[in-house]
Parts: structure tokens; sequence; C-alpha cells
């Protein structure tokens, strides 16, 4: 019951930060539309416009160049702005109160775990906190563009029957999930030194399931990509593939490091 309690009081706090924060962004709701939600639908979006100058400099001419996006946004319910302002500003909360969720998180397992753990543990909220980050960073300035920039100018048919007008809902769902799916799927290097930790899993067992991850970091990639085309996908497994093999690496120094310790004891 004393463990009910205190999880009851971090669930609160953490609820109360989240909310704060939600609020805020509603209240400045408009700008960060503006800026921020719908910036990736515009074709002067900071990540078309380097590329193409990437391109301009390295003697590529247009090759980099994505075709400019024209993303014109409808509603079909009478709440439908109002629904979006509140999901734009609950998602968002969750994202910028991330550290401190975490931290409550961190606060009520610390007390269950020994000194040597918690010196282990030294430094998480920072680690988990910068890839979660990196994440959601790689999904909204290069993931998004990619998604939105392949589905806008996808056509179906010759004769113009069918007109892309998507739904105010469907373009802050596509771009959330892109977000959170990026956020969460760089935390692979956490979650691997956690287990490592742990016990659960070896350097030379990633190196003996090495071909099933990969085919599982591809899977994975077509999901969190809403876009059907390689590219996207392209761009989310080589990142993934890239954190498997750090993981590898942060695996095997635990390992080594647990060796040594043995060796130490006997």
């Amino acid at each position: 019951m004393d463990h009910l309690e205190a999880l009851r009081w971090h669930l609160v706090r953490g609820v109360i930060v989240w909310l704060a924060t939600a609020i805020c962004i509603f209240v400045f709701i408009d700008w960060i539309f503006d800026n921020i939600i719908y910036a990736p639908a515009r074709p002067n979006f900071i990540t078309y416009t380097a590329l193409c100058n990437w391109s301009h400099k390295l003697g590529l001419g247009q090759a980099l160049c994505m075709p400019p996006v024209n993303i014109p946004l409808q509603g079909n319910t009478i709440s439908g702005p109002f629904m979006s302002a509140i999901n734009i500003a609950m998602i968002g909360g969750i994202i910028v109160a991330f550290p401190y969720l975490f931290w409550e998180l961190w606060r009520f397992i610390k007390p269950a775990l020994s000194p040597k753990e918690v010196k282990y543990a030294r430094g998480s909220i920072f680690w988990v906190s910068l890839c979660f980050f990196t994440g959601a960073a790689f999904g909204y300035f290069l993931l998004a563009p990619f998604t939105f920039n392949f589905l806008a100018n996808f056509t179906l048919g010759t004769v113009g029957a069918y007109k892309y007008m998507p739904t105010l809902d469907d373009y802050i769902d596509t771009l959330n999930n892109i977000i959170l799916g990026c956020g969460i799927a760089f935390e692979l290097p956490i979650l691997a030194y956690v287990l490592a930790k742990i016990g659960l899993i070896t350097a030379k067992f990633l190196k003996k399931y090495r071909k099933y991850a990969f085919v599982a970091i591809l899977i994975i990639s077509a999901i969190i990509t809403p876009s059907p085309d390689w590219t996207s996908q392209t761009i989310v497994a080589i990142p993934l593939l890239l954190l498997y093999e750090i993981s590898v690496v942060l695996v095997a120094r635990v390992d080594k490091k647990k060796a040594k310790e043995e060796k130490e004891w006997s």
C-alpha cells in the first residue's frame, strides 16, 4: 500500500505538469500551428531549402531538391479545429514534459535499486531524454518532410478525377505518429543497456541474431512511416540500424565490465 501511495503522488505530479504544459501550448496554439505543426507542409520548410542548397553546393544540380508541396487541409466536422487544437496541446505536452515525466518514473523506481544499481543508472534521465528528443527531431525535420512530399505529390489516375485534400485530423495524427514513433524508436540503445545490466541480453546474443534484428527494423520502419515509398522507409531504417550497432557496442562494454568484476571477486 505504501508503494501504491507513492506511485499515486508521482502520477499526480506528472499529470499536473503534463496538463500545465498542454495549457501553455493551447494558449499559443495559433503560433505553434503556423510555425511548427504546418511548417513541414510548406515549400519553404528548412529541410527543403537546406537539401536544395546542399545539392547546388555539391554540384548535383536539382538532385536533392524535392518538388514543392501544397497540402490544403479541410475539416468535415464542426468541432474539428477545436479538437485538433486539444490533440496538439496534449501530444505536445507529453513531448515537452518528457524529461520531467521520466524523472518522476525514476524517482519511483530508485528506492528499489541498490546503491550499485543507482550508480550504474547515473545520468539516465539525460540520456533517455536526449535519445527521445533526437528521435523526435529526426522524425520532424527529416521523415515528416519526405513523407508529406511523397504523399502530396502522389497522383492517382491521369484525368484529374482525384483531388488531394486531406483532413486536418489526418495531417495532425500523421505528424504525431511520426514524431512519437521516432522518439520511442531512438530509445533502442538505452533499452539494450538496461537489459544488459539486468542480464537478459549479451553482445554475443545481439551479434548472433543481428540478421533477424535487421528484418525486424525494416518492419518497424514500414510501420513508423505512413507513406509506402522506399525513400522514407530507408530514412528510418538506416538510423535504427546504426542505433542497433551502437547497442551492440554498449552491451559489449557492459559484458566486459561484468567479466572484470567477476574475475576480481573470484
